[in-house]
């Protein structure tokens, strides 16, 4: 388990890479809203999983004001995860976020019941969360794929595929764990 140095050592390096903007480390530290709501996340969620719940939702409104990025303490978020401007970002509660998984301002990462159920998406490594793209439900983005800005996905999304549009549909060559071409319909 890395340390805490070593993570923000880590997110910096990320920030630095994925963002051509970025021009040092002093001012990804100091300047990127994403980048603090993250690193305020980690508090707030190491609280919410020791059954600190209010002090955590408190915390979290406290960064969304802050940073204008929302995250629920509840939601769990990978290694190397980048939030570009951040700015309107919303993560709910059972949302599951992989690792290298990159959020653009204006994402929501929604539910879509009041049950108290899974009912937020699941964000496998590596996919790519366009400008003000809404996910809504138990959903899954598959390893590598990427989410055009502005749609709205309420079905899962297979690795390595584009899906673009409201409601959201494939775009481009898609391929199955068989080779097979998948048409415009998402394939669980």
């Amino acid at each position: 388990m890395p340390s805490i140095i070593e993570r923000v050592r880590e997110d910096v390096e990320t920030a630095l890479v994925k963002d051509p903007a970025a021009k040092s480390a002093l001012e990804v530290v100091l300047a990127y809203p994403g980048m603090h709501a993250l690193w305020a996340h980690r508090f707030t969620h190491a609280c919410w999983e020791r059954g600190f719940g209010l002090i955590a939702r408190l915390l979290s409104h406290l960064t969304r004001l802050l940073t204008g990025v929302e995250i629920h303490p509840g939601a769990e978020i990978g290694r190397r995860c980048f939030i570009d401007h951040g700015a309107g970002v919303v993560v709910g509660e059972t949302t599951d976020i992989g690792d290298d998984v990159m959020l653009y301002q204006g994402v929501t990462l929604g539910g879509d019941t009041l049950d108290d159920e899974k009912r937020h998406p699941t964000l496998e490594d590596g996919s790519t969360i366009g400008a003000n793209a809404t996910l809504l439900g138990p959903i899954t983005v598959g390893e590598g794929a990427s989410v055009g800005a502005g749609s709205v996905v309420l079905e899962s999304v297979p690795p390595n595929c584009t899906v673009v549009g409201n409601p959201a549909k494939l775009v481009g060559d898609c391929l199955d764990d068989e080779g097979i071409e998948l048409g415009g319909e998402f394939a669980e």
